[in-house]
Order: C-alpha cells, then sequence, then structure tokens
C-alpha cells in the first residue's frame, strides 16, 4: 500500500462550460456549493492565474484544517491545477470543466494526495476515504444545483 490516495468524481451540469468554470473557480464563493469548506485568495487580484496563492479553511473548530495551495496550472475556461502544501493535505488537485453541449457541462473533481502520518495515515485511508468521497459527491450534487439556478436566473455567459 502507498502513501498516496487518489480520488475522482464527476457531475454532469445543466449549464453551460463558462458558468460552471467561472462557479469552480469563483474561489471565495466556493462555500457556497463546497461541504464545510472557506477559501480564500492570498495576495492581490482575484487567484485566477498560475502561481496564484488560496488558502481553504475545511472543518468546524477544533476539528478544521487549512490547506494552502498554489495555482501550477491555468487553462481556463476547462482546467485549473492546483498543488496543496499544508500540513494535513499535501500532493495535486484538479478541477476539469467538460463542454458536453451549449447547455451542458461535466465537472471532474480529482485529487492525488500524499497522505499524513506515514503508516497510520495509509491504514486510516480506507477507513475515511468513504466518508470523503462522500463529501465531495455532496458538494458536486451542490455544485450542479447552483450551476443550474444561475443558469435559469439568465447567467448564460460568465468568461
Amino acid at each position: 500500500m502507498t502513501g498516496r490516495a487518489e480520488l475522482e468524481l464527476t457531475v454532469d451540469i445543466g449549464a453551460p462550460a463558462e458558468l460552471v468554470w467561472h462557479t469552480v473557480t469563483d474561489w471565495p464563493a466556493q462555500g457556497e456549493w463546497m461541504l464545510g469548506t472557506r477559501v480564500e485568495v492570498v495576495g492581490a487580484g482575484d487567484g485566477r492565474r498560475a502561481g496564484a496563492r488560496l488558502r481553504a479553511v475545511t472543518g468546524v473548530g477544533p476539528l478544521a484544517f487549512t490547506d494552502p495551495m498554489e495555482i501550477v496550472e491555468w487553462a481556463p475556461p476547462h482546467r485549473c491545477v492546483v498543488r496543496h502544501h499544508g500540513n494535513v493535505v499535501r500532493g495535486g488537485g484538479t478541477f476539469e470543466v467538460r463542454e458536453l453541449g451549449p447547455q451542458r457541462a461535466r465537472f471532474v473533481w480529482g485529487e492525488q494526495l500524499d497522505l499524513p502520518l506515514g503508516a497510520l495515515g495509509r491504514l486510516g485511508w480506507p477507513v475515511v476515504r468513504p466518508a470523503f468521497r462522500a463529501g465531495v459527491q455532496q458538494s458536486l450534487r451542490k455544485l450542479a444545483q447552483v450551476c443550474e439556478q444561475r443558469f435559469r436566473d439568465g447567467d448564460h455567459r460568465h468568461g
């Protein structure tokens, strides 16, 4: 068993790819759809470029942890890759938006994480993975609802 955990989940969304892209890369608004997470841009700008730094806080109270990230690949409106640099979360993360038609898109969330705590992390991942996966799936369902509502409300572009 390696110290790397990989996870990829997708959701199809009834909204244009550009709107989905804008929604997933609006870092401060991610808390609207991402379960238990607040994201902020570190430094100047909106965080929409390679080299931008982000900080996510996930969890509640003493169970919360900080996840500092740097955008290492920025290819709008289709792909963003981050490198997680935290004590708890390390490794890579990928957001991809795939156009399925003029009013449909698929969002792909990928994580390639270096498990913390050595052997304990490797042993614990099979226990933690189902809850982590369920949380991401819940977040993706909420993302689809947010995007589809924005599209119904007349937000057809976002670029």
